[in-house]
């Protein structure tokens, strides 16, 4: 019988998302100014519009694994939009113990992108993988390109890990922190992936 690997508990941050720019109506009747809190980046708050939460996850993701967004005058935030035309512009925050806002001033304004080289890796296969995904399969993502041809089912379970490992978030509990391991597809959870930053 296979037993499961425990990972150790890691203690997630609170976070504040602010509006911070309007331009359309809003169904959720948001305005510039609101700003909501979330207990961990798996919590948003009661009836939050979940198309935002869709471009916020992999922001939320990457901030709670120490992500740094070098281009932000405040490192440890990032900016957001809403995916229904741009209506709304939310700022995330990640809040210390005490609920104050963390912020790691920007040494210096970076002078372009810097895309890290990843790999993505079949780590498991328990069943029929529409795309023939085959354990120890690699595939090779630079910043944050899509890989050609690559299922977009299972690329969207990756995003945020991808995004996260791109801006140096990295893993605490896995043997190589750089590495996040067990990503499972969401078709039938017949692959599992495993991504590593080179």
């Amino acid at each position: 019988m296979k037993t499961e690997k425990k990972m150790p508990r890691v203690k997630f941050p609170k976070f504040k998302l602010t509006v911070v720019k309007q331009e359309g109506y809003c169904y959720h009747n948001y305005k510039v100014g609101d700003e909501f809190m979330l207990d961990d980046f798996t919590h948003p708050p009661k009836h939050f519009c979940t198309g935002l939460v869709k471009s916020a996850f992999p922001c939320l993701y990457a901030l709670t694994f120490g992500a740094n967004f070098k281009f932000m005058p405040n490192t440890k935030s990032i900016t957001t939009t809403c995916p229904d035309n741009g209506k709304l512009t939310f700022k995330i925050e990640v809040l210390d113990d005490e609920g104050k806002v963390v912020n790691e001033p920007q040494k210096e304004k970076p002078k372009g992108p810097n895309p890290k080289t990843l790999e993505i890796e079949v780590q498991e296969v328990t069943g029929h993988c529409f795309y023939g995904y085959k354990k120890g399969d690699k595939f090779e993502v630079i910043g944050l390109k899509t890989p050609a041809g690559f299922c977009g089912a299972a690329y969207s379970v990756l995003f945020p890990v991808l995004f996260a490992l791109n801006f140096d978030a990295s893993f605490s509990f896995e043997d190589d922190p750089n590495c996040k391991t067990g990503i499972t597809c969401p078709d039938g959870g017949n692959i599992k992936f495993k991504i590593r930053r080179k």
